[in-house]
């Protein structure tokens, strides 16, 4: 199962996420991010992926999701602190994390 909790920093919200994001976890971390997104219409996302255990192609698409929705806003999205396997599944993605 999959979670996410948020903090705002000035005009930043990161949204942190913790567990597994496969097909069925994706959808509703999409739904909670896009609720958070329209809420507060930040300038920066930033996707903690510090507390993700596993996540297949679908974690890739809803890191290009949120990306699409933060341009038509004229934000950025950060990715940050995803594990090692996280991290080989988005660099051969082409995701930039730091």
């Amino acid at each position: 199962m999959a979670k996410v909790t948020f903090t705002h920093a000035g005009d930043t919200l990161i949204a942190y996420l913790a567990g597994e994001i496969d097909h069925h976890t994706a959808q509703l971390l999409r739904e909670q991010i896009d609720g958070q997104i329209a809420g507060s219409m930040p300038a920066r996302l930033v996707l903690d992926f510090g507390g993700v255990e596993f996540m297949d192609s679908s974690g890739v698409g809803l890191i290009l999701g949120r990306a699409k929705r933060m341009q038509a806003v004229e934000g950025q999205l950060t990715v940050q602190k995803a594990p090692p396997a996280v991290a080989k599944m988005l660099r051969l993605a082409r995701i930039e994390s730091i």
